[in-house]
């Protein structure tokens, strides 16, 4: 995502770099700490959202696993009563509410990867502005002694050559991301055949049940 794109770029910023092609340091350091802490608000946002997403996926998946209890006690009920089109039924409802909760239940992981990942970026941007804010005042002192020596150092006439390596420095950098879809179907007779594995997999669970029940 793009957030987690812009604090991987804040983490890796060599601070020392960035004053380095600064014309103004002090406004450079300053800059780089409020987007820091930008940054560093919307991400906590996003985990406290990631977080709550996530229980209620869970909760959405424990819900689909009590329906799909309740579905296989009224199967075993049609079993008892001889019932066996109720129990096949009641069996087709077991299975669907089952194929959710697995669903719910891979969602829940990917959103717990992707909290975990948000949670160390988190902590790394964290660290970079904890850095940038103790180093500040270092750092533009340390910049002011080194941008004088350097001045007196090149001497006059050399003002020119500066310039260029300043111009030469600045880059533009363009970010292009793009995702592409495909769509997914299946045939008329690829449809049937798995509409006949799924009755064949309603028969076998009523044979089982029917079996743990005593009835066959």
């Amino acid at each position: 995502m793009a957030l987690l794109e812009r604090v991987t770029t804040l983490v890796r910023a060599n601070l020392n770099d960035l004053l380095d092609r600064a014309e103004d340091p002090e406004k450079l350091l300053k800059q780089v700490i409020l987007d820091m802490e930008n940054q560093l608000l919307q991400v906590k946002t996003q985990v406290a959202v990631g977080i709550a997403d996530q229980h209620v996926l869970d909760r959405k998946r424990a819900e689909q696993e009590e329906r799909h209890a309740e579905w296989m006690r009224r199967a075993e009920l049609a079993v008892d009563k001889g019932q066996d089109d109720l129990a096949r039924a009641a069996l087709e409802r077991a299975m669907g509410c089952r194929e959710v909760a697995e669903s719910y239940g891979r969602q829940v992981a990917d959103q717990g990867g992707q909290v975990e990942h948000l949670k160390g970026a988190l902590r790394q941007l964290d660290a970079k502005l904890t850095e940038a804010r103790a180093r500040s005042e270092l750092l533009i002192a340390q910049h002011r002694r080194a941008r004088a020596l350097r001045r007196t150092a090149a001497g006059p006439g050399r003002s020119g050559d500066a310039a260029f390596r300043r111009a030469q420095d600045k880059v533009l950098h363009a970010e292009a991301a793009g995702r592409a879809g495909a769509d997914l179907g299946d045939d008329d007779v690829e449809h049937r055949l798995a509409a006949l594995a799924r009755q064949d997999r309603v028969e076998r669970l009523l044979v089982e049940l029917k079996t743990r029940r005593g009835t066959t």
